[in-house]
């Protein structure tokens, strides 16, 4: 069964996807309140996800969380590169495994200022 990715989105990153069709596809949380994507996830590559990154797991909404800030803001990239919630996005990202490592490590020692 597919799980899911959800990737808030700030007012940069909504501007980012202006012109690209996925604007459709932005979902309201909390009354909305924060903006989202959601990104489905097949079985195998779920697994490859839990696998690389111990933090990560499944939820009650059978959401993928847990995972590095790295890896959020990579899966973002791909998304606005690609302009695209398919599974070359999916794909893309497990590409960039040992680049988003080498950032959540940092991240184990401080969290970086968000980007604003």
């Amino acid at each position: 069964m597919a799980k899911t990715i959800v990737v808030l989105l700030d007012d940069k990153r909504l501007k980012a996807l202006k012109g690209s069709g996925l604007e459709g596809k932005v979902a309201s949380l909390f009354g909305g309140a924060i903006k989202a994507l959601n990104l489905e996830v097949p079985e195998d590559k779920t697994k490859k996800i839990l696998h690389a990154f111990d933090t990560a797991r499944i939820d009650t909404r059978d959401c993928i969380t847990d995972v590095p800030i790295a890896f959020n803001r990579v899966t973002f990239e791909e998304i606005a590169k690609a302009k695209s919630l398919g599974p070359e996005v999916v794909d893309a990202v497990l590409k960039r495994t040992d680049e988003i490592k080498v950032a959540a490590a940092k991240e184990k020692e401080y969290l970086p200022v968000p980007e604003l």
